[in-house]
């Protein structure tokens, strides 16, 4: 027993060792790019392959072609992979999606070129570089690990690798070449893929999906190492390499015998899975606010060409019907996608194994293998299966409460991983299970009428997630999570609601595929599928469900119109291009229409040419107009505005709305609305009085707030009161606190001491939505608005958050901060900043708070519109709402505030009126 247990620790270290290799060259290109290399796995393969056809194909030496994989061919790879596709999406300033989607489509661009090349069998005489003995492979482990661990630590390269990683453009502006080190990381993780897959070859199988995919799994490694300690990456790889070599002499029984042995044989997917659900996530400089355009909207008629192309089937016979009963059925899995990743900005890597639950279940239910379940007709049993897997969505869904970005992405590709392995691979799942279609719809012709009708279902259950108020918060939260929040979006609600109803759409679609195919086949539903259809889905347009179908029509056409392979290579191509074009291949096409249109020659529309012909007959305005022209609208200049002009200003009720352009906007004097009933109408009823008698106003007030930093003390016993009716301003200087006592009053961070009371009531721990909802609305230092919403969409978002039963609450706050007319219904994406900030802040006040928390507000104005902002914010002063500022613009807070508090260390200084705090800091600083 003994020698056993010593060939089995021997087996296990060699496993251990080709984990760590893959950890190590994992964690080195994320150090020096940012970029988890999720196609590590597929350069493996490709690099396998290769010097298998060296040497088993063309009888070639196994040095020489060891030589030339692992010393040109897979750094070279690395270096192109750099240059030609991540490089430009760094350039561009790529959001992490992007990054993501790009990295899969490489993944996918191998793997779809190797089955071209070489086939989709198994192979399994790939040659040996090293013996069988684990040594050896274990010495080259350890040797590349102490060379890494010494090159980062004690020479020049690391000293960049280091700062590169810290901070890349600090690192650049210091003169390092951030592009080389890039480029050097690259070359390094792909070396130690290519030394991975020619290691692992000869004892696995030699195939474009398998190998990859093993590969993969072995990420726990590194993310156990929170993507950062190589000594870490390499103890854990030994340790569950030896540790699941041990399991094998374990032979359980009973009814979970063969689950037991799925996880004892699958160690690395076990500590995936708790890697990335338990660890706290990874990539946390990666979970940001997405950079977001305008929605590209679908062309004229495109939904007829697609119901023609859709109808054309039923006139088809034979393997061609066969073939397209399968498209309907991957559209309606593709439209999850669309609910989950399109509309609600989440990633999801594990579609596939929904889908595959959704097959597995109907079969059974069909075939009446469920426990404690009859059999049931075809029909019900789809129903069901739908039923029983939309709650397990949570599955992906619970970790997307407190992950993003890549750490989200690692989570629901490990649940998906995790569910190949421990439900699709059990005996239950492989031995034959077949199933039958409805009864009345045996036939091609007939099913695919039947999925056709279940396609319009979901694509109705589909548009209502992307419509009305629902559709309007899940944009908001793919735009702006923090800002949704603040607008008081429920997030986590609605992220286990986009998950939940993504898990329904993906099990309807998979059940109906295993319809199509009349039996339930594990294959058709692995993780490599999830990356392919996310990728299909991101690159044609994650929001279109239009996109969706098109990307199932050429999954499944090409596929079965060309050798296999050819579908994932042309995603690959298109997903490592998906910088260029975010919007998908008809934002490409059109952006290249515009571009070859010939340019239209310049002059006034005919708005512009009745505003210069009143300002021209206006008293006064030849001695303000300039010899060039008409003067711009909005200058950084006090006396552009037209009451420095001595140009009458007119109430907005007076002047029709199609005389304020938007030009006109920004830096104008707010307009008065319409006076509501028993309210001051200074504001016209936008600000806190709707929800409270301005005399019985609330504020809000902090007490003893502490506050830590990783061990330092950034907040040290704050007292603060913002009574209501009154305008309360904090000052100070860089790393005073006042940030972080602004978040903690808005919700977004919790003190580890001390009270937020709101109208007498305990609000510290309650979620920022909550704290809306409850009358706190807070704008953002950095703007915080949806840029595929409209101007009157991001509005009409604060006041059905806020539960404002009176419809005209989000007009009242256009009207408020003269965002009517022409305006309202212009994409948010692409207006000018001032336009941006009084977006935002009609949003907060279509909720009619009695509390508004501003951080910030004149950041990127001019003077007019600072100007304009400050006599905004004293009429909703005069309405009775409590208004907070953080403001580095003195004289701002000099003109605006009624008390000043000065922040310094963590504490209040010294409070008191603008004059005399400000005087009092001036005599300071002179004395200084």
């Amino acid at each position: 027993m003994s020698s056993l247990t010593w060939d089995l620790t021997l087996a296990g270290l060699s496993v251990g060792s080709a984990a760590a290799l893959t950890g190590v060259g994992l964690i080195v290109t994320y150090r020096a790019t940012g970029v988890l290399n999720f196609a590590h796995g597929a350069i493996a393969m490709v690099c396998a392959y290769v010097l298998r056809q060296w040497v088993v194909e063309w009888g070639r030496p196994l040095w020489a072609g060891a030589a030339l994989t692992l010393l040109v061919l897979a750094p070279g790879l690395g270096v192109v992979l750099e240059r030609l596709v991540f490089r430009p999406l760094s350039v561009l300033g790529a959001d992490p999606a992007q990054t993501l989607v790009a990295s899969i489509g490489v993944f996918v661009l191998l793997v779809g070129g190797a089955a071209l090349l070489w086939g989709q069998g198994a192979r399994d005489d790939a040659p040996e570089l090293v013996a069988a003995d684990p040594w050896g492979q274990l010495a080259i482990v350890l040797v590349l690990a102490l060379g890494v661990g010494a090159v980062i630590r004690w020479t020049r390269f690391g000293r960049e690798l280091r700062a590169v990683v810290d901070d890349r453009r600090l690192a650049v502006l210091g003169g390092i070449d951030a592009d080389r080190v890039a480029a050097a990381g690259w070359a390094f993780g792909s070396f130690t893929a290519g030394l991975t897959g020619v290691l692992l070859a000869p004892y696995v199988r030699l195939d474009p999906y398998g190998l990859p995919l093993l590969v993969m799994e072995v990420l726990a490694v590194a993310v156990a190492a929170r993507m950062r300690s190589l000594p870490v990456a390499v103890l854990v790889a030994l340790t569950i390499g030896v540790a699941q070599s041990q399991l094998t002499r374990l032979h359980p029984s009973g009814w979970g015998a063969p689950l037991l042995q799925a996880v004892g044989a699958n160690l690395f997917v076990v500590a995936l899975l708790i890697a990335s659900l338990v660890l706290p996530g990874v990539g946390t400089r990666d979970a940001l606010p997405r950079t977001a355009t305008a929605r590209v909207p679908t062309p004229p008629g495109a939904w007829i060409v697609a119901a023609v192309l859709f109808l054309l089937p039923l006139g088809f016979a034979g393997p061609d019907l066969h073939t397209s009963v399968q498209v309907p059925a991957l559209g309606v899995v593709l439209l999850s996608l669309v609910v989950v990743t399109g509309r609600g900005g989440q990633i999801s890597l594990g579609q596939a194994a929904y889908a595959g639950l959704g097959a597995l279940f109907t079969a059974l239910l069909a075939a009446g293998r469920l426990p404690g379940l009859p059999r049931l007709p075809e029909l019900a049993a789809l129903a069901l299966a739908v039923l029983l897997v939309a709650p397990l969505g949570l599955l992906t869904g619970w970790p997307a409460i407190t992950r993003r970005g890549l750490a989200l992405a690692l989570a629901t590709f490990a649940v998906g991983v995790g569910v190949s392995r421990f439900v699709f691979a059990q005996p239950y799942a492989t031995s034959g299970l077949t199933l039958d279609r409805p009864r009345g719809f045996d036939g091609d012709r007939a099913y695919y009428v039947l999925e056709l009708a279940l396609l319009t279902l979901a694509l109705l259950a589909t548009h209502a997630l992307r419509r009305g108020r629902t559709g309007r918060a899940l944009a908001a939260l793919r735009d702006h999570e923090q800002g949704a929040s603040a607008a008081g979006v429920r997030v986590p609600a609605l992220k286990l609601l986009a998950f939940v109803a993504g898990a329904a759409l993906a099990a309807l679609g998979g059940g109906m595929l295993a319809m199509g195919l009349r039996a339930f086949d594990p294959s058709a539903y692995d993780p490599v599928r999830s990356l392919l259809w996310f990728a299909a889905v991101t690159v044609l347009g994650a929001d279109s469900t239009l996109g969706a179908l098109a990307a199932a029509a050429l999954l499944v056409g090409l596929d079965a119109g060309a050798r296999g392979g050819v579908a994932a290579a042309l995603i690959g191509v298109l997903a490592v291009l998906v910088g260029r074009f975010p919007g998908g291949p008809y934002d490409a096409l059109r952006t290249l229409t515009e571009r070859l249109k010939p340019p239209r020659p310049a002059g006034l529309t005919p708005l512009g040419s009745r505003v210069r012909q009143r300002l021209r007959t206006t008293p006064g305005a030849h001695a303000q107009e300039p010899a060039g022209g008409l003067a711009p609208a909005s200058t950084p200049t006090r006396a552009a505005t037209p009451a420095a002009a001595d140009v009458p200003a007119q109430p907005l009720d007076a002047v029709s709305p199609e005389d304020h352009p938007a030009a006109l906007a920004d830096g104008a004097p707010p307009p008065q609305g319409p006076p509501a009933p028993d309210h001051d109408p200074r504001t016209g009823g936008a600000g806190g009085n709707t929800r409270t008698n301005p005399a019985e106003g609330r504020g809000v007030t902090a007490h003893d707030l502490h506050a830590r930093y990783d061990g330092f003390t950034v907040l040290a016993g704050v007292d603060l009161t913002v009574p209501p009716g009154r305008i309360t301003a904090i000052i100070g200087p860089n790393g005073a606190g006042k940030s972080t006592l602004f978040h903690c009053l808005a919700g977004t961070l919790r003190p580890t001491r001390g009270q937020v009371r709101h109208n007498a009531r305990n609000i510290t721990h309650l979620s920022p939505h909550a704290r809306t909802r409850l009358g706190i609305a807070r704008t953002f230092q950095q703007l915080a608005v949806f840029p595929t919403l409209t101007v009157t969409e991001n509005v009409r978002l604060g006041a059905e958050q806020g539960h404002i039963e009176d419809p005209s609450a989000t007009d009242r706050a256009l009207r408020l901060l003269r965002l009517d007319g022409p305006l309202r219904d212009a994409p948010a994406a692409g207006l000018p900043t001032g336009t941006l900030r009084r977006v935002e802040l009609a949003r907060a006040l279509a909720g009619t708070p009695s509390v508004l928390l501003l951080d910030e507000p004149a950041a990127g104005l001019d003077t007019a519109e600072v100007a304009a902002l400050a006599r905004v914010l004293r009429a909703l002063a005069a309405d009775g709402t409590a208004l907070l500022v953080v403001e580095h613009d003195l004289d701002l807070v000099a003109d605006l505030a009624d008390v000043v508090h000065v922040m310094t260390a963590g504490r209040i200084v010294a409070s008191g009126p603008p004059a005399h705090v400000l005087d009092t800091l001036d005599a300071r600083e002179t004395a200084v």
